[in-house]
């Protein structure tokens, strides 16, 4: 049943998007199903996001259609196969059809929206941001691994303070720490696979820095440790060794390629690693993890509130991607991420301000029914529906959101400059999706307690911040219009009272 419902939902989506052959790649992420197109114009997005199973769409370097953590990876192989079936098929691609008109309604915040982050696209296309992109690339896939063993690693945690099934807790140890201890090969891999060498051989490279022999290897007086440089040391090997096999693939010849390219690419790299780049990126590592825990324990309030607030511009600017690497640095040094719970306050806020935008808008049905179907995702950190569909094109509340997102990190920021410091086991999930994979030094229950009470203030502060300043009176006449009241039979009047049945003219 479950199989149908991801076909059916694919099947949904093919035409929309402009049929198979409108399609040049597929690919998805954590929650997002990603699409080059051929021609753009070809797509149809407000029947797209009329979908029950579509949260949003955004626009970026690939076409990507929101469906959420779980969803999308279910879909992803169903779309796939529909589209390999109608080539084969010789299946004609789906004429777009008419778009609606209207009045201000919540298809037209979403076209703004999509403006928006075109015109965005085209400022974050620099080479720094691109690169940025890249590494993210790297560590996207790792995710579902991340999230699965935080979350042992977080019941393993509780019955061991518990003193539950003692004899259950070296299993679950072992099966929580097995991926972690073996993350730079991971990472290796993916490396040389998202720069164009050979994965393997990414792999082989980065599986240096956690083989236990290199404490044995005197390292021109550099003491050496298994795991030292961790994944900014396995990023930084596998990088070296795609160029050093591209120099390979130059100059041997063809006949003695395939010995001698991954022997010089695994053995010159190899070297490098050893005495030089495992002790450069170990120091690197370091430094973050001291950074951070500094920032938080010396400056936690000011430093969550600069964090929150300034999250959700971030991710409109791409920068966000940068933080990838050093999540999984602090998760593989202190076990657990400390910026990821403040970070996540960033989705209170703009959740908080949807609330605030329904209430303000009462009689705009189509927005406010946008903002029901997307609360539910924001509930769980999945922000792209509200921002690029109601915030962002509103521009006000998007600043309030902002204010709320601030509010929550200061909140978490505080606890952690009073001595009370946790974080996340893993990265990806983000609002209540959180909370299964918090850890701390100061017991469960105090821990949730803070995260909560963050989320708790992100959310007020931007409901206040957006009911009483996310307006100007003009936006307030130009919005809350009732053209579509009859999508939302729960839109009342400015008098609190319900809509008039409309008569036809």
């Amino acid at each position: 049943m479950s199989t149908d419902k991801n076909r059916a939902t694919a099947a949904a989506i093919l035409p929309l998007v402009g049929g198979p052959d409108n399609i040049t790649s597929i690919a998805h992420c954590m929650t997002r199903l990603r699409l080059s197109l051929r021609d753009r114009s070809l797509v149809q997005d407000e029947a797209l996001r009329a979908l029950p199973a579509v949260l949003g769409v955004v626009e970026d370097d690939t076409y990507q259609i929101v469906l959420g953590p779980g969803a999308v990876a279910r879909v992803t192989p169903e779309f796939e196969a529909l589209v390999e079936e109608a080539r084969s098929a010789a299946t004609p691609a789906a004429a777009p059809a008419a778009q609606p008109s209207g009045g201000i309604t919540a298809d037209d915040l979403s076209a703004q929206g999509a403006a928006l982050k075109e015109a965005q696209k085209a400022r974050n296309a620099t080479p720094f941001k691109l690169f940025l992109r890249r590494i993210a690339n790297i560590f996207v896939p790792l995710i579902p691994a991340l999230i699965g063993c935080g979350i042992i690693a977080g019941l393993n945690g509780l019955l061991t303070n518990l003193g539950w099934v003692p004899a259950v807790v070296p299993a679950l140890a072992s099966i929580a720490s097995g991926f972690m201890s073996l993350i730079p090969v991971f990472v290796g891999y993916n490396t040389a696979k998202e720069f164009g060498g050979t994965p393997v051989l990414g792999g082989a490279v980065a599986a240096i820095i956690v083989f236990p022999g290199v404490a044995k290897i005197d390292a021109v007086g550099l003491e050496l440790k298994p795991g030292q440089g961790g994944v900014l040391g396995a990023l930084a090997a596998a990088l070296l060794a795609v160029y050093v096999e591209k120099w390979c693939r130059r100059w041997v010849p063809e006949a003695l390629d395939v010995l001698i390219t991954p022997t010089l690419t695994v053995l010159i790299s190899g070297l490098v690693t050893l005495f030089g780049l495992m002790y450069l990126a170990g120091e690197a590592s370091a430094a973050i993890g001291t950074f951070a825990n500094w920032l938080l324990a010396s400056g936690g309030a000011f430093a969550g509130l600069v964090l929150g607030g300034l999250f959700l511009p971030l991710v409109m600017l791409g920068l966000h991607q940068a933080l990838i690497p050093i999540h999984t640095t602090l998760i593989e040094q202190d076990g657990y991420t400390v910026l990821l719970p403040i970070l996540a306050m960033a989705g209170a806020g703009q959740v908080g301000a949807a609330i605030a935008v329904y209430h303000r808008l009462p009689r705009n049905g189509s927005l406010r029914a946008t903002i029901k179907s997307a609360l539910p995702a924001g509930f769980l950190g999945i922000g792209e529906p509200l921002i690029y569909g109601v915030s962002l094109p509103l521009g006000r509340p998007f600043v309030t959101a902002c204010i709320g997102g601030a509010a929550g990190g200061a909140f978490v920021g505080l606890f952690h400059q009073l001595g009370v410091a946790f974080g996340s086991t893993a990265i990806g999930p983000s609002g209540w999706a959180l909370f299964p994979l918090l850890d701390g030094k100061s017991g469960a229950g105090i821990t949730l307690a803070i995260y909560a009470g963050g989320l708790l203030t992100g959310y007020l502060v931007g409901f206040t911040a957006t009911y009483f300043f996310g307006f100007t009176r003009q936006m307030l006449t130009d919005l809350d219009t009732g053209p579509d009241q009859a999508q939302d039979p729960d839109a009342t009047t400015a008098t609190g009272t319900p809509p008039k049945e409309r008569v036809p003219a």
